[in-house]
């Protein structure tokens, strides 16, 4: 893997803060990739302190507001965020002292959330799967609350001009200097439309025959836009931070060349196969990129310099796209298919994936466990059979009188409402026993699979929908 760092002229001597790091990202070479006859470069944004791309047009439009005198020392800014622009902005108002408020649909990343109110941010979550005109789309409450906030500015990223301003004099020079002037394609998503923007109008005179690549969710309309056909029914989609379902003021397609409609999983396969080929730890828009980078590649006949931005880290996605369970549980992920109840059972013992007790361990270990892997029930297995189960309300009741409890061995709490189903019983089984206030755990003999809940249940039933 190559690496061509960005010019470091501006960070020979101690920045005054953390605002000063923003920009001059690194540019990398992929060596692993099937790139075809192509070369493919990644411009590494997920380098910027706030830790994404965002952080160039939050700083671009703040100080726009400040010189033009909207933003008065002390002042409030309120923006929708369905990705890294609340943190960018979080980042700069917590630098210069403003107060920031953001509206973000409830898709969002937890890491996401927790970053923003760590870094002071105040959080209005709303519905992800609402569309422009509901009164809970997040970008129409974000600026209903900007008018009802007196001397608020809604920053509105999908209008606001400082956006693809940022990209056409910031990121777009840096990429130019470090390809060594040759940019054969440029692959990019569209969110607020500001990077596309900015990056087409950069290339379009320093580069005309640089042709620029649009990355688009599966269930966006961007992708058909660009086509020149109908725009489909706007649809859903897990990927953060790009994809809309309407063409945003400041999005300018008009020099995209093609486009490419990335589902999720190829979107998150496509992720976490650069992490192992090449090591960089990207987000779930960094999949969508790379992705259509390497159809694009792989379509070409002829060898081309090609670059993908890696807007953001995937440190914000560990609980998302990089956690088997959570991939398996959204149906983007197969393992092994049993043909049976095995298949329901989303952590299993077997495989050394159930989070379990013993019955001589204390109720402090079982409530530290249930605490770090966020369940409320725990399977109690004995030489690898199991026996009972211990809830929080099997917890509650056994220390509520007193707390030195705590220390008391779970089997003086677990409960025996159990039932142990074999691999081949069927779906109605189970319900039975949910009825009965009951936990089924799945076991052949002296063999244990694990536990089936009801939200198993569920998401068993969700997939086998998606595939009707």
């Amino acid at each position: 893997m190559s690496v061509a760092p960005a010019k470091r002229g501006a960070q020979t001597s101690p920045g005054r803060n953390v605002i000063d790091l923003i920009g001059n990202t690194p540019l990398i070479e992929t060596s692993r990739l099937d790139t075809g006859l192509c070369r493919l470069f990644l411009k590494l944004e997920s380098f910027n302190p706030g830790g994404s791309i965002k952080d160039r047009p939050a700083l671009t439009m703040i100080e726009t507001f400040e010189r033009e005198g909207r933003l008065k020392p002390g002042g409030t800014l309120i923006e929708a965020t369905a990705g890294n622009t609340g943190l960018g902005l979080a980042l700069v108002a917590s630098q210069k002292g403003y107060r920031l408020i953001l509206v973000i649909p409830d898709k969002m990343s937890r890491e996401k959330i927790f970053h923003l109110k760590a870094m002071g941010a105040e959080i209005v979550m709303t519905r992800s799967d609402v569309g422009k005109g509901h009164p809970e789309y997040y970008q129409d409450m974000a600026a209903r609350i900007a008018e009802e906030t007196p001397g608020a500015v809604f920053v509105n990223q999908f209008a606001n001009w400082a956006n693809p301003l940022a990209h056409e004099t910031s990121t777009a020079p840096e990429i130019w200097e470090q390809m060594n002037h040759h940019v054969d394609a440029m692959v990019c998503g569209v969110g607020s439309g500001g990077t596309l923007t900015g990056l087409s109008r950069f290339f379009a005179k320093v580069s005309p025959a640089t042709e620029m690549i649009l990355a688009d969710p599966d269930g966006s309309i961007l992708a058909d836009v660009v086509a020149g056909k109908n725009p489909r029914e706007p649809g859903s989609w897990l990927v953060e931070g790009i994809g809309e379902d309407f063409i945003p003021e400041i999005a300018d397609l008009s020099r995209v060349k093609k486009a490419y409609t990335v589902t999720d999983r190829e979107a998150f396969e496509a992720a976490r196969e650069l992490l192992k080929a090449e090591g960089v730890l990207a987000g779930s828009s960094t999949g969508t990129l790379i992705a259509a980078a390497l159809r694009y590649c792989q379509e070409q006949t002829t060898p081309k310099r090609v670059v993908a931005l890696v807007p953001d880290s995937g440190n914000k996605y560990l609980s998302k796209m990089y956690n088997d369970y959570w991939m398996q549980d959204q149906g983007l992920l197969e393992r092994p298919q049993s043909g049976d109840l095995r298949d329901l059972v989303s952590r299993r013992y077997d495989e050394g994936a159930a989070v379990t007790v013993a019955p001589e361990d204390t109720l402090n270990t079982a409530w530290k466990r249930m605490k770090l892997y966020d369940v409320s029930q725990l399977p109690v297995v004995e030489k690898h059979r199991p026996i009972a189960v211990i809830d929080e309300s099997d917890l509650l009741v056994a220390v509520s009188g007193d707390p030195k409890r705590f220390s008391a061995p779970v089997r003086s709490a677990m409960s025996k409402s159990v039932e142990t189903v074999r691999p081949d019983a069927d779906i109605q089984t189970l319900l039975d026993i949910f009825n009965k206030g009951y936990v089924a755990m799945v076991a052949d003999g002296d063999k244990f699979y694990g536990v089936i809940t009801r939200i198993d249940v569920i998401n068993h039933l969700r997939r086998k929908f998606d595939l009707s």
